[in-house]
């Protein structure tokens, strides 16, 4: 095959969005935690659905670099049913390479379900058991984004370091999924030790780190910095995103929505998929924290994780017109 500027790797997901309009939100068993209400054995009416396919962290960085005009390739599983069938078809429309997809025979494509109430969501997650192998590579991608994967993957994470290795030119982008957070840092420290860039939010930093209590964003940048990666991303809701390069710790502020966010979903990776692009494109990290948000701003207008992901001449127009306060500041 032709050589790679931009592979991502990770599962694959087709989700529902189901419009709940018959619940209500409460406390939760903690001060941090809220919960999603509904009555218990009872039919309970939703507004519509929205059938979302092909999404999942490393699909949907996939896209966005498409989007962005850097060529992409995704290696992920699918099953031999329909919902696979239409990944891929998906995949190949939005411009994806999709000769790395694996479709295993007799398994079910991974299938989340999202409750979607207001503008926010909760995802009933069951990642199915694929047997995972890493692709056979006769050149060296300049890029590979890593990110969720199922929990019997472990093996795959240690051929994935040996394959990296095999390609030290390669540069390394790893969001790490939830999975990924819970096996903890020691067990895939190679990873860490290998990743030109890192993301995470202010939440999954803490919990990485395993700090029982909230800390100061300059600490947490200081202690995932440690672990390995050259450059660290860490967002923080609407507080933005901060960065730390070993140099230099920077504060970019969110976009601002054209309106109030309409569905949430894919916001995070729309910004750390769209940073790493810029970066992949040869743009320096002051440039690529600037182009992240747009692109999370834009997401969260839509259903989905996708569909709005933009153009690299619409987040430009973006840029232009971005008011005198979206500007980077240095953190003493």
């Amino acid at each position: 095959m032709s050589h790679i500027e931009f592979l991502a790797i990770g599962d694959i997901v087709t989700e529902p969005f189901i419009r709940l309009t018959d619940a209500h939100v409460a406390p939760g068993v903690n001060p941090e935690s809220k919960e999603i209400c509904m009555r218990f054995g009872d039919k309970i009416p939703y507004e519509y659905a929205v059938h979302a396919v092909a999404v999942g962290n490393a699909s949907n960085a996939a896209v966005a670099a498409s989007r962005l005009g850097l060529p992409a390739s995704l290696r992920s599983y699918v099953g031999d049913d329909r919902y696979g069938t239409e990944c891929i078809e998906v995949l190949q429309k939005e411009g994806v390479d999709t000769s790395l997809m694996v479709t295993e025979a007799g398994k079910i494509t991974n299938y989340h379900f999202v409750l979607w109430y207001g503008s926010e969501r909760t995802i009933l997650v069951k990642h199915e058991e694929f047997a995972y192998t890493v692709p056979e590579l006769s050149e060296s991608p300049k890029w590979i984004y890593l990110s969720s994967l199922a929990e019997n993957s472990l093996p795959y994470h240690e051929a994935l370091v040996a394959l990296l290795e095999a390609h030290p030119e390669t540069k390394l982008v790893f969001q790490p999924g939830t999975f990924q957070m819970k096996i903890g840092k020691e067990a895939l420290a190679p990873l860490y030790a290998r990743s030109e860039l890192f993301f995470s939010n202010k939440e999954e930093a803490q919990r990485i780190l395993e700090l029982p209590e909230e800390h100061d964003i300059k600490v947490l940048l200081e202690e995932i910095h440690a672990l390995g990666p050259k450059i660290v991303v860490i967002t923080d809701g609407r507080e933005g995103a901060y960065a730390y390069d070993g140099a230099r710790k920077l504060h970019v502020p969110m976009y601002p929505d054209t309106r109030p966010p309409f569905e949430r979903t894919g916001a995070g990776d729309a910004f750390s998929a769209t940073v790493a692009v810029a970066l992949a494109l040869g743009y320096p990290l002051d440039q690529a924290l600037l182009w992240g948000p747009i692109n999370s701003m834009s997401v969260v207008q839509e259903v989905g994780a996708q569909k709005g992901l933009l153009t690299r001449e619409a987040l430009d127009a973006y840029l232009k017109d971005a008011p005198p306060e979206y500007t980077l500041t240095e953190l003493n």
